[in-house]
């Protein structure tokens, strides 16, 4: 199966950083997913729940990143896609989390995982 449910510059304010000024502010995080799901059934039903509810997983990952305060870009993106294949049930997830201006120089800076098997 090829098909995927894609969520992408899904901004979030989160505390993240190593550095102690880091632990008082919040930063702007952003966050792209691509998911593999499953489209046929729910293209052949109409149904809203028959389809990967992404304003749910929206949410559920922007409460992630403002609960869990992680230091590293690394980590949050680890427990991301965690709760993405245990909460969700999607099978594959590849995912780019980024912070902006962290880098004067750059636009951003980021990674990008990808975990499960498609």
């Amino acid at each position: 199966m090829t098909d995927s449910v894609l969520i992408e510059g899904l901004a979030v304010e989160a505390v993240i950083g190593v550095y102690d000024w880091e632990r008082e502010v919040s930063q702007q995080l952003l966050v792209d997913l691509e998911m593999a799901w499953d489209n046929r059934v729910p293209a052949a039903s109409d149904d809203v729940s028959d389809a990967l509810d992404y304003a749910q997983v929206s949410e559920r990952v922007s409460a992630y990143l403002v609960q869990a305060q992680p230091q590293l870009l690394e980590t949050a993106a680890e427990g991301i896609a965690d709760l993405l294949l245990d909460e969700f049930s999607v099978r594959w997830v590849r995912l780019t989390l980024r912070k902006p201006g962290a880098v004067p120089a750059a636009a951003a800076v980021g990674v990008k995982i990808e975990r499960g098997g498609r």
